[in-house]
């Protein structure tokens, strides 16, 4: 009983004294205390927005949202371009590159089996360590192997660099979301310049034609003894100046068929069938409610940076289990001899297995200089969130405030152009009836003119700021992952 005892107390003592030894070797090893961040994901509800981004009951964008302008050849357009283009290719790309990392990343979390065959020829030393009879012959030496391997990864790192590549990959396919919406607004903002300058054209034709008109009236008047060759000269610089003016147009029109057929990952010629633009207004322009906290989730490139946050944050956790040891087991299988004759032989086979282990005891500081590297990353990574945050809050109230203000401006420039209209027929009236003069007439003329495509620039205006609402608001994007569902 007292030998019973006196073993237990033994081995008491030699469990403490373990325990100390490996305690006093951590402490020993490098460490990475005083290392740490305070940077911070802002969040949207702290930041003023109740009266910039009033709720109004309204729906966030859908992913057809370009519809709501009941053009068919802009979505035809669109769809054109999710088929072909090469920036939708390239973030197609990264993310294949992205998930191969974490497949790599996956790999390195599991045993690894490997097997391998070698023969070499050798003549050995009769001077070394081989005895006789092979001291001083050639032999040939036959070795296969069946070896196995397992990191027991007991701090989490290869679980961390998995965890952390996945989230890369989450961030790379928000970021080719952000692209597909940023390709898809061009578009459609281009395709609305097409209309706009369309819309231009058309008023520029019609000032040819009435340039042309006055010219017409002025000869006749010159003719009667009313005018003089001043007022001729005077219509025809108009004239040839408005032609001017309609022949820039034609060229706008051209470069910007140019334009989105490179958008379209095309050549110059396939912008020359795209049609005239046939838009309408388009939906209501109402905000969603619950908008900051929501927008989280809705705009691609807030997902993009948030999921490059929490890849940094495993990256972390990874470095700082760099300080701790690594265990790894293996073993090995297989046949050893020299000559083929012998390899198949029971007395040729040769097996080992056991542990490895490996700790960081000094190492120049390299590790607290990859974590400091790491921890870098990681505020850079938050302060780049935080500034999309802040960048999308400003982009959703500027564009609403811009529309919003627009639609001012079209009731009075609507006013302005119907009586810009009146005073020029009745001008040109008076003109035919030799009661004005032509400066009168021009006059007129031009105002008439300015209003009407001050109208016109103001219609392409409104939707222009729809659509770039639109992509404000996520373009109709939502994250669908796990933990933005649950977050949600």
């Amino acid at each position: 009983m007292i030998e019973q005892t006196n073993q237990l107390r033994l081995s008491r003592i030699a469990r403490v004294g373990v325990t100390l030894a490996l305690a006093a070797v951590l402490a020993a090893c490098a460490n990475y205390a005083g290392i740490h961040s305070d940077k911070e994901m802002a969040q949207p509800q702290t930041y003023a927005t109740q009266q910039s981004l009033p709720a109004d009951d309204g729906r966030w964008p859908a992913p057809d949202w370009a519809d709501q302008f009941g053009d068919a050849q802009l979505r035809a357009l669109l769809d054109e371009a999710l088929r072909g283009s090469p920036t939708l290719e390239q973030a197609r790309a990264r993310i294949a590159a992205a998930s191969a990392y974490s497949e790599t990343a996956r790999a390195n979390a599991m045993p690894q089996v490997g097997a391998s065959y070698s023969w070499t020829r050798q003549r050995y030393s009769e001077n070394a360590l081989v005895p006789p009879p092979y001291a001083g012959s050639w032999q040939s030496e036959n070795r296969g192997l069946l070896s196995a391997s397992y990191e027991l990864d007991l701090w989490g790192k290869n679980r961390e660099a998995l965890r952390a590549a996945v989230s890369q990959v989450q961030a790379s396919r928000a970021d080719a979301e952000a692209v597909r919406l940023a390709l898809d607004t061009s578009i459609a903002r281009s395709y609305n310049q097409l209309a706009r300058l369309y819309a231009l054209r058309d008023i520029a034709q019609n000032e040819v034609g009435e340039r042309e008109r006055i010219v017409r009236i002025t000869a006749g008047r010159i003719a009667n003894g009313l005018d003089s060759e001043v007022e001729r000269k005077t219509a025809d610089a108009d004239l040839a100046s408005s032609r001017a003016t309609l022949a820039a147009l034609e060229g706008g029109i051209v470069t910007t068929r140019y334009q989105i057929a490179a958008l379209l990952g095309e050549g110059p010629d396939r912008g020359l069938s795209i049609e005239r633009p046939h838009l309408g207004i388009g939906d209501e322009v109402r905000l969603p409610g619950n908008l900051p906290a929501d927008l989280v989730s809705r705009r691609p490139d807030l997902v993009a940076a948030r999921w490059r946050v929490d890849s940094m944050t495993h990256e972390i956790k990874e470095a700082k289990a760099e300080f701790y040891p690594d265990i790894n087991l293996s073993a090995t299988l297989g046949l050893d001899a020299f000559g083929f004759g012998r390899l198949l032989t029971a007395a040729s086979r040769t097996m080992s297995a056991g542990p490895a282990i490996h700790l960081p005891i000094f190492d120049g500081g390299a590790l607290r200089a990859q974590l400091k590297g790491r921890y870098a990353d990681l505020d850079y990574a938050v302060a780049t969130y935080n500034q999309t945050l802040v960048t999308a809050l400003s982009d959703v109230a500027t564009n609403l405030s811009q529309i919003r203000s627009t639609d001012a401006q079209l009731a009075d420039a609507s006013a302005a152009q119907d009586a810009a209209h009146g005073a020029q027929q009745l001008a040109l009236t008076q003109y035919r009836a030799g009661l004005a003069n032509q400066l009168t007439v021009l006059n007129a003329e031009t105002n008439a003119l300015a209003a009407e495509r001050a109208v016109a620039n103001l219609k392409m205006d409104r939707r222009d700021q729809q659509i770039a609402l639109a992509a404000a608001l996520g373009g109709g994007y939502t994250d669908t992952s796990a933990d933005a569902i649950a977050a949600r």
